[in-house]
């Protein structure tokens, strides 16, 4: 469904230095990096600028090949200084299959590593955004769908948020029920041009 995925930056040094930490336990290695750009396949970091800001409200989840590298994940992010965003655990909520850990990087986006039993392409298993208009953000994406692929997964009512346990931040805490968009922030891709979008409800 993407054909790849950049972020905007406050600081690309110590974004680069977040995700080269956490995306190495997960196997994924850098593979480009210049004065303006560093990228991991297909997940690439840019600095923001006056006309592109700093990309903000991201949830990014990463593929990872076993559950221990999602303990891993969190283990070497945490252990670094980064930010918890909910610990290693299953999260029926989302798959019956689903085991994920999560992370803010330095800009406040959530970065997970999410395994599945059948193994899913990676190395982005989703994306998810907040949206400021739930309506008017469909309405676009219900617009572009039939030019890229993808299509609405289902709806209904954002339930209550179930109250979190320590250590866990954030509604990644397993069984804690949420609401997010899938999809990918505006931004430009690792080879200038703006990458695709797609977004739908994952309860």
């Amino acid at each position: 469904m993407f054909d790849h995925v950049s972020l905007r930056t406050s600081d690309r040094d110590a974004s680069e230095r977040f995700y080269e930490t956490v995306l190495g336990t997960l196997g994924i290695e850098q593979t480009y990096k210049s004065q303006d750009l560093v990228a991991w396949g297909d997940f690439a970091l840019a600095p923001a600028s006056a006309e592109r800001p700093v990309t903000r409200r991201l949830h990014i989840g990463f593929v990872a090949p076993s559950r221990e590298q999602v303990d891993e994940f969190w283990r070497v992010g945490t252990e670094a200084g980064y930010r918890d965003d909910g610990a290693p655990g299953p999260r029926p909520q989302y798959s019956p299959d689903y085991y994920g850990s999560f992370l803010l990087d330095p800009d406040g986006n959530s970065a997970e590593a999410v395994h599945h039993e059948e193994r899913r392409r990676g190395p982005i298993d989703h994306l998810w955004i907040r949206v400021a208009d739930l309506d008017a953000s469909r309405r676009f994406y219900e617009t572009v769908a039939p030019f890229t692929g993808f299509s609405l997964r289902g709806e209904g009512p954002a339930e209550p948020r179930a109250p979190l346990p320590r250590p866990d931040r954030g509604e990644h805490a397993p069984g804690a029920a949420g609401r997010r968009q899938r999809g990918a922030r505006d931004a430009p891709g690792p080879r200038g041009r703006p990458r695709r979008r797609a977004v739908a409800p994952h309860e």
